[in-house]
């Protein structure tokens, strides 16, 4: 749309309308606590790249006592968040004045702007339901977030969505602490390492990103950006979104990184990407709603079996006569037989999400064992 003022003609650019805008409320001392509980940190980053997948974030807030938890300011101010400082007075006043602020700010901000379509409630507090039915109430998608041993059983089935912090794509695992006599033991005479507290966790999306404009553009290969592009496709699948659309795959991404550029990878065009990854066998195009913005999915075969037989001849080969192998070590010992891989590449948001899809194929079994905290996997005869 084009209007002329001053005698100069002006461009308008229409923002997409197909998309969820949506308001991001964090109730920053229950995630912290929830997830020190369990022996994590919490990150914001995990976050933004879950919300940058199922629309704009329009509005982001924060709620703490910012004097208690003055480390955590810096990655909050980094992804734009509005730190709102409940001075600490004593006990449950200060946490009721939190929440009480956050439920006011949210209902403000419901009346005040109808265009936000989703409301987040980053807290597994059960004090936020009602806060929940009235923005339901008012015609708004309301999205939950908390960590799962901390959140209370009444907060998840009053939201439209719920997502558990802990199962997010990039937030690390917490380091299993070895069993006296079992699990360390069981892996090592089978030649599997588990996974010991100091050993450095897979660097999240943030990170990578990070490290790539270190390295300058140079150091971008096409493998970066198959990696990006399928763990946003599997997001906008898991939320949805079907079909997405190659224009909506785009927004997303520029949601993950406003810096991509598919020009960097040596690509004309994001179409011309796409074709790309199509030939390689990384997903699949099919004709979408309008000429030029296909329907992208990942292909029914390829890469997927490949991986698929990659894990199950690691396993048998493992396994020997009649033994299993632990999950613990169990990608490192893939990495040894194809090194680089990453079941990112797949669209997996997590290595255990993969294994799990292989057993549903049939292709492996998995058990849990309670004594040794651990999955192990076998291959059926």
């Amino acid at each position: 749309m084009t209007s002329a003022i001053g005698g100069t003609t002006a461009y308008c650019l229409r923002m997409p309308t197909d998309e969820e805008r949506i308001a991001l409320f964090i109730d920053h001392e229950n995630l912290v606590l929830g997830a020190r509980e369990i022996g994590r940190s919490f990150d914001i980053g995990p976050v933004m790249e879950a919300l940058a997948e199922r629309g704009r974030v329009v509005a982001r807030r924060a709620y703490a006592d910012w004097t208690l938890f003055a480390g955590d300011r810096r990655s909050l101010v980094e992804h734009n968040c509005e730190l709102i400082d409940i001075p600490q007075r004593t006990g449950a006043v200060r946490k009721n004045a939190a929440d009480i602020k956050l439920a006011v700010d949210a209902m403000e901000l419901a009346y005040e702007r109808g265009f936000v379509s989703t409301f987040v409630i980053a807290s597994g507090d059960s004090d936020f339901t009602p806060l929940v039915a009235a923005l339901r109430g008012l015609n708004r998608r309301v999205i939950g977030i908390g960590v799962k041993g901390s959140t209370s059983a009444l907060l998840p089935p009053a939201c439209d969505e719920f997502m558990f912090y802990d199962r997010l794509p990039g937030v690390s695992e917490s380091a299993r602490q070895p069993k006296p006599d079992g699990g360390r033991s069981r892996a090592a005479a089978q030649g599997v390492q588990a996974q010991e507290p100091s050993q450095p966790q897979e660097p999240s999306q943030a990170q990578e990103r990070e490290a790539r404009k270190v390295r300058g553009n140079g150091g971008r290969d096409l493998q970066d950006v198959q990696r990006m592009l399928t763990q946003t496709l599997a997001g906008l699948k898991q939320s949805g979104t079907e079909p997405v659309l190659a224009s909506s795959l785009k927004r997303a991404v520029l949601r993950k990184d406003p810096t991509f550029s598919e020009s960097d990878y040596g690509f004309r065009a994001f179409g011309e990407l796409l074709r790309q990854l199509e030939r390689t066998g990384v997903i699949s195009l099919a004709e979408g709603q309008a000429p030029g913005d296909p329907a992208v999915d990942f292909p029914d075969t390829g890469q997927s079996a490949k991986s698929f037989e990659v894990l199950r001849s690691t396993v048998l080969e493992l396994q020997g006569d009649d033994d299993e192998v632990p999950l613990s070590g169990l990608k490192d010992q893939i990495r040894k037989r194809v090194p680089g891989w990453s079941e990112k590449d797949l669209g997996y948001a997590g290595f255990l999400q993969f294994v799990k899809a292989a057993a549903a194929s049939g292709v492996v079994r998995m058990e849990w064992d309670d004594d040794e905290g651990d999955y192990f996997l076998y291959v059926p005869e």
